[in-house]
């Protein structure tokens, strides 16, 4: 991978309750833009709450650039039910003005190798078909699509197909 000289580096490092504010901005940013099935905007208490839920098992890591954090991806819970304890769902949000310039292509493989270690056999995730930046950058990292539900949410009144992807550790 040839380095970027023009780009600081990226720092990649667990989230802490001081990165709150910072990963309640981003997430925001995703609602705002359509990224999420989420619409109502969250607050950093809800976010914090969130964060405190979140074990050692399903970790909440940042990017952060120059200080600043630029991006946070996440290990949740895929199912709880006993049989489902070694796949893991995550998510992954950069700051909107750095999407596109290689944060998230830093990030997500330090999620994949931290998982490794925590016992999870399988990282799924569902993206919407028409991000094609993240379903490259997926792809990119080793996900095959599974498939597609058609018109599975609504999102600002329109019917949206929602993509699975899911990546088997080895």
């Amino acid at each position: 991978m040839l380095l970027d000289l023009k780009q600081p580096p990226l720092l990649v490092r667990p989230a802490t309750e001081k990165d709150i504010e910072a990963i309640t901005r981003i997430y925001n940013q995703g609602i705002e833009d359509g990224c999420t099935l989420e619409t109502e905007l969250r607050s950093q208490e809800e976010r914090l709450e969130w964060f405190k839920n979140h074990d050692e098992r399903h970790p909440v890591l940042v990017a952060v650039r120059l200080g600043r954090v630029v991006g946070w991806a996440s290990l949740n819970v895929y199912n709880p039910r006993y049989g489902y304890r070694f796949v893991a769902d995550f998510s992954i949000y950069i700051e909107h003005s750095l999407r596109g310039s290689g944060v998230g292509s830093t990030l997500l493989p330090v999620l994949i190798e931290r998982a490794k270690p925590l016992g999870y056999h399988k990282l799924v995730l569902t993206t919407f078909p028409h991000t094609t930046a993240g379903v490259k950058l997926y792809a990119k990292n080793g996900f095959r699509i599974v498939g597609d539900y058609k018109e599975q949410g609504l999102l600002n009144g329109v019917w949206t197909d929602v993509r699975i992807m899911e990546l088997i550790l080895e």
